[in-house]
């Protein structure tokens, strides 16, 4: 019975194995000394200024998660349009409930305002 997972296991040793060998053939032929232009932050090419945790706007983080709200669909399309023939009369009823469903949570978000992108 566990000679079945010895596969596993090997894989996972020799993963680890190479792993340990990346790490310690950087940190002996990696540089060693550190300078300022080292340390120092970099963004985007450019010198970066002030604190780095600025406060972003609640707006970003709405639009964001409606994105994944109504991205999620696909996920349920996608297994519903593949078997759409076994499902018959009854798989196109429950879709549809389904698609009106979300129809009508992004009319009520673009009614609120939640798309605007200011």
């Amino acid at each position: 019975m566990l000679l079945e997972y010895i596969a596993i296991a090997v894989m996972i040793a020799v993963a680890t194995l190479i792993a340990g060998i990346a790490i310690g053939l950087g940190e002996l032929f990696g540089p060693k000394k550190a300078s300022a232009a080292k340390s120092m932050p970099y963004e985007s090419g450019m010198n970066p200024y002030g604190e780095g945790t600025r406060r972003m706007p609640v707006r970003f983080y709405l639009i964001a998660v409606l994105f994944i709200l109504f991205d999620i669909e696909v996920v349920f399309l996608l297994p519903w349009a593949i078997t759409f023939r076994k499902l018959g009369l009854f798989g196109l009823i429950e879709m549809a409930i389904f698609i009106v469903i979300l129809l009508i949570g992004y009319v009520y978000a673009w009614g609120k305002g939640a798309l605007e992108w200011e």
